[in-house]
């Protein structure tokens, strides 16, 4: 069984948004196989990552983002222990993966880490969240500012501002930029749900590996990701956004979700408590 393998999935990139990353994961030793998926207009990106030993896939449709990270996964030639997933706009240094693959090999209540996560400015990206309600979304999404003030100690506790960065720590949801997961539990929970086009498979899937494992937070290594924020630009991808909300809740409850109630709860007491312990343990 090889260590690690990967998979990007690209949707109308070109060369110069991937080339970086791309140079970065052919030369990772760490990494056995990687797949980039092509869902549309990224011909001549795929092309680079052939030419430094990828393979890629290209779905007859634009299937969407878990489906894709789902088709590279059944693609994989070997099984591995470990597979990352990572949107196109990252850059790591070499030697994280085989970094966080080691941090997992002592923790296999682990079922997926993320990193600390920068912006390119070297600003902080606030990712680990608590699993939302219909109205963190609403506020997040669409609450116009008066009413962020309104609610700013809630939207606080959801964005979980009082966790602290420095430490690792056990926390409800991570994002889905850059999950390095254990093979083992990415198969056991089936992967992505494809219901979710694009928005909230992250989420749904942390809800899953959760259930059966630990979502872990990991400070000592670094990633810069873009974070286009597309659906705050783009009409199309708001609706998109919207829609797979809905399908979200009305999977996971709209109202009654007492799984999500508790979940939060233990994850506010974790993220205090265990930051430590989840180094030591």
């Amino acid at each position: 069984m090889s260590k690690l393998t990967a998979s990007i999935v690209l949707y109308n990139h070109t060369p110069g948004d991937v080339r970086s990353l791309f140079e970065t994961l052919a030369k990772d030793s760490a990494l056995s196989e990687w797949i980039v998926v092509d869902n549309g207009g990224s011909k001549e990106a795929c092309a680079v990552a052939v030419r430094l030993g990828a393979r890629c896939i290209r779905p007859d449709r634009n299937c969407g983002f878990g489906a894709g990270h789902n088709l590279a996964l059944r693609a994989l030639v070997s099984p591995s222990r470990y597979h990352l997933i990572a949107n196109p706009d990252i850059a790591y240094e070499f030697g994280a993966l085989n970094e966080l693959a080691n941090v997992m090999d002592a923790m296999p209540e682990v079922g997926v880490v993320m990193p600390r996560i920068l912006y390119p400015d070297g600003s902080m990206q606030y990712l680990c969240k608590l699993i939302p309600s219909p109205i963190d979304l609403l506020l997040r999404r669409f609450g116009p500012r008066p009413w962020n003030g309104l609610f700013r100690d809630r939207m606080d506790r959801y964005d979980m501002r009082s966790f602290d960065y420095s430490q690792a720590g056990y926390v409800p949801v991570l994002s889905g930029c850059f999950m390095f997961a254990r093979r083992s539990i990415l198969d056991a929970v089936g992967g992505f749900d494809e219901r979710f086009f694009l928005y909230m498979e992250d989420v749904d899937l942390c809800r899953r590996v959760g259930a059966i494992s630990r979502l872990l937070f990991w400070p000592g290594i670094t990633v810069v990701h873009g974070h286009a924020q597309g659906s705050y630009k783009s009409a199309r991808l708001l609706r998109l956004h919207i829609r797979s909300a809905v399908a979200y809740f009305n999977k996971w409850g709209w109202i009654k979700d007492a799984d999500r109630v508790t979940r939060n709860k233990i994850g506010i007491i974790e993220a205090r408590i265990d930051s430590g312990s989840a180094v030591r343990n």
